[in-house]
């Protein structure tokens, strides 16, 4: 198992996508410019956010989410059964522009099989150019599932959501252990949809739909306790990022980790829990006193939503605050969420995100050396 203490300063993974790119992404979208001509302004971008982080003193470091439209979007276009997107109900998002709006989803309308790998032509690149550790983020299978499945169409292939479950199950746990294969020490599943059953709100509607919160989380942490068994005894750290939702500065969950840390802490089973704790809807650091010695939390302290910089001395007093509950050593810091979760990315400029890397690096410096 790599050292713990060496990862201090963390992060999500997606950074704020330069202009060029945003431009050239479209341009490949309308036909105008081909793959290798994105690719190579890609790895531009990539080339640019790698010194970035390695300026600002970074432990961890990735390629920006740069090759995706949105962190979850590699999969559906890795493997066949997906139909084109198209928009979904829509979605109430909370905070700055705070509406309900269509969301394009990708629903399953065949067998999903995989055409090509999900990540290797991202990890090939960070293999050759990173001068730091570097982390692989994937989206939680039971998260695509919410999405991709619909009634008429994927219940022709997949009788129930769980049955499509298992399904993605398969495909990620498969891709993460060819991702350890391909030497990658460091490898996310970013699952937001566990702060479901922490907002009291959202557990109601549940119930209303017929659906117990508690059984289906016990099916959440199945999936992706399997995906994560690719990556154990292997050499390599295993992490969740538990995401309250990101995109445009908004976010879809409040609440903090109370209704279901026990069970969650305990039966979840990363090497590494990415919480956020950057606001008070976040609630507060008792319930880290049900994860199991031996994991490591990272703290979001510092958010992605603002560019308004933190505190240094109060984020100490809060990590000092937190370690009432969890031992010091078992901890780490990190921005709360990503930078640009989607495309358009939250709403601070680049020097923002440069100066928030900063801070949590030092602030990791000051607390563990």
């Amino acid at each position: 198992m790599p050292d713990f203490g060496d990862i201090r300063s963390d992060q999500v993974g997606s950074l704020l996508r330069p202009v060029r790119l945003l431009e050239a992404r479209t341009s490949y979208n309308q036909g105008s410019v081909s793959r290798d001509d994105l690719r190579l302004v890609e790895d531009e971008a990539v080339l640019q956010a790698l010194e970035m982080q390695d300026q600002a003193g970074m432990d961890v470091v990735t390629d920006g989410e740069y090759r995706r439209e949105a962190f979850m979007s590699e999969l559906a276009e890795a493997v066949d059964g997906f139909a084109p997107p198209e928009e979904s109900a829509p979605m109430r998002w909370f905070g700055p522009g705070e509406t309900s709006t269509p969301t394009r989803v990708r629903v399953v309308n065949g067998h999903l099989t995989p055409k090509r790998r999900l990540t290797a032509h991202e990890t090939s690149f960070l293999r050759e150019h990173a001068t730091k550790p570097f982390k692989v983020t994937m989206p939680s299978p039971t998260f695509i599932a919410q999405g991709a499945f619909r009634v008429g169409v994927t219940d022709r292939f997949y009788p129930t959501p769980d049955d499509l479950t298992w399904d993605l199950t398969r495909v990620l746990k498969a891709e993460i252990a060819a991702t350890v294969g391909d030497g990658v020490t460091y490898i996310q599943l970013d699952a937001p949809h566990y702060t479901r059953y922490c907002d009291l709100q959202q557990r109601e509607e549940m119930r209303s739909r017929g659906i117990d919160p508690d059984e289906a989380m016990e099916r959440a942490m199945a999936a992706d306790n399997d995906c994560l068994g690719a990556t154990q005894g292997r050499g390599v750290i295993g992490a969740v990022h538990i995401c309250r939702g990101n995109s445009r500065s908004r976010w879809r969950s409040d609440g903090g980790y109370d209704p279901v840390a026990e069970v969650l802490f305990s039966t979840l089973n990363p090497d590494r829990f990415l919480l956020e704790y950057d606001t008070e809807r976040a609630g507060g650091f008792e319930p880290l006193r049900f994860i199991p010695r031996g994991k490591l939390v990272v703290l979001g302290l510092v958010t992605t939503k603002t560019g308004d910089l933190e505190d240094r001395d109060t984020l100490l007093r809060r990590i000092e605050e937190a370690a009432k509950y969890i031992p010091l050593e078992d901890l780490a810091i990190s921005p709360q969420c990503g930078f640009a979760s989607e495309r358009d990315g939250n709403l601070l400029t680049w020097d923002d995100q440069r100066r928030k890397l900063e801070l949590v690096a030092e602030t990791a410096r000051a607390v563990w050396g």
